[in-house]
């Protein structure tokens, strides 16, 4: 009797045809996904445009403002007017460009360099 009390037949913890997984599955969370739209050729140009106005300002604003600043405020304003999804940045190049403008020229005047 201490024999068959001592060692009671072991039942299976599992079924034999149970499938394991380590963690349980979860409900997925859903996604929203919105249709991404494709640009434009020209709205790429535009902020190509943008960004290259902006840093030709900014390097008028030590070298040659009169030579390069008017350039530069010129592609702002065509990516600005090509508009697009990059409208916003070509409205800083503008921007920056025309502060660059000032300060390119009044470091120009201080600094006794020359405006061409």
């Amino acid at each position: 009797m201490e024999a068959t009390a001592a060692s009671p037949k072991a039942a299976s913890a599992r079924r034999t045809d149970a499938h394991i997984r380590a963690h349980e599955p979860r409900a997925r969370a859903r996604m929203s996904a919105t249709p991404v739209e494709r640009s434009r050729p020209a709205e790429t140009i535009a902020g190509l445009l943008a960004a290259v106005a902006i840093f030709v300002g900014l390097t008028g604003v030590v070298y040659r403002p009169l030579r390069l600043i008017p350039l530069a405020i010129l592609l702002a304003l065509i990516a600005l007017a090509i508009g697009g999804r990059h409208e916003r940045l070509a409205g800083y190049a503008v921007a920056t460009c025309a502060v660059c403008f000032v300060l390119g020229m009044a470091a120009a005047v201080v600094t006794s360099n020359p405006l061409w």
